[in-house]
């Protein structure tokens, strides 16, 4: 670690998950949120006075009037990768919420943006530091499951018609990119890929089920994902009736895996059985607990990285084969719509 140097911080777009970030940077001995911007004014203000920093209407008039050594882009999705670029050609490290891209246009500009030099980017895959996440990441590793031959994964939430029409931008193709599976569960499609492999093909279809003529996009997907040889069943909806947790399910040569936050259960093919009730990471719960609450961990592990010039694990690399997997399983599924 640089001796006690604080980065300064800079929030773009001042809305729920905004107050998570803040949160996050008003906690971490290595940073300090030094701006804030929104189009709405008064977003921006509220959050500077709820956590430091000076508050400002745009991106363009933050960069042009603060210093600042890292941009958390928490803005709708179709702005992460243009307000990226803009970061990264001023030299300043990006750290953005899910999802980075919304199209292959976009990935392709994105995937580019470290070229910079001295430019680091990180991506909000939060629910890759939770306990039961890591659990599971030694255990496949250590060889005692044996080889995954396969998944099932669901997420079954509540969206309804305010959650899209008080947002300005979610529900529509342009701004947000999709539904459920860009948004609520490209977390669980993360998680996949990271206990499966590098997915080789997949089919899908997806539906409006609950908010026909609210929202253009899906409301339900489902998937059938192959990771060379091994199948995942991919299921996630915002048409249930309340938000459950996240099931993710893994059957292996010696056991099956299952993760239902904050539960885990191993089930060994001698029939014995393991149950653990996983503790918040770094005993910091933000957020909601059905979304995955290690953002603390998260962001303070990229600042640890930014700081020490060390390889950060949500780095552009790491999140490609599941921007690739999401946008293969929207062209797809987009004849079934």
């Amino acid at each position: 670690m640089n001796g006690s140097k604080k980065l300064r911080g800079a929030i773009i777009g001042c809305g729920g998950i905004a107050q998570v970030h803040g949160a996050v940077l008003q906690g971490l001995e290595t940073a300090e949120l030094a701006a804030c911007a929104d189009v709405v004014p008064q977003r921006a203000q509220d959050l500077a006075g709820k956590f430091g920093g000076h508050a400002y209407d745009s991106l363009q008039a933050l960069l042009e009037q603060e210093p600042v050594d890292v941009v958390h882009l928490c803005t709708p999705h179709y702005l992460h990768t243009p307000m990226a670029q803009l970061a990264a050609s001023r030299g300043i490290h990006v750290f953005t919420e899910k999802p980075p891209v919304i199209s292959r246009e976009q990935w392709g500009e994105f995937s580019n943006l470290e070229t910079a030099k001295g430019v680091r980017v990180g991506i909000c895959f939060q629910n890759r530091y939770n306990p039961s996440v890591r659990l599971l990441e030694g255990l496949l590793g250590s060889g005692r499951t044996g080889k995954p031959l396969g998944a099932r994964a669901f997420v079954t939430w509540r969206r309804e018609a305010p959650y899209y029409t008080e947002s300005g931008w979610r529900g529509r193709w342009g701004t947000e990119g999709g539904g459920v599976l860009i948004n609520q569960s490209i977390h669980t499609l993360d998680l996949l890929v990271r206990f499966l492999g590098k997915p080789i093909g997949v089919e899908a279809t997806m539906a409006n089920h609950h908010l026909k003529g609210t929202i253009e996009v899906e409301d339900t997907l489902e998937a059938s994902i192959d990771f060379g040889g091994k199948r995942a069943l991919f299921y996630a909806t915002t048409a249930h009736c309340t938000d459950s947790p996240v099931l993710i399910e893994l059957v292996c040569e010696r056991c099956t895996l299952r993760i239902e936050e904050p539960d885990v259960t191993i089930r060994w093919e001698n029939g014995d059985i393991e149950r653990r009730t996983m503790a918040p990471a770094g005993g910091m719960a933000l957020g909601k607990s059905y979304w995955g609450s290690s953002h603390a961990l998260c962001i303070g592990d990229f600042y640890r990285c930014v700081l020490e010039n060390a390889p950060f694990q949500n780095d552009i690399p790491s999140v490609a084969d599941t921007m690739d997997l999401m946008l293969s399983i929207y062209e797809a599924s987009r004849g079934t719509f």
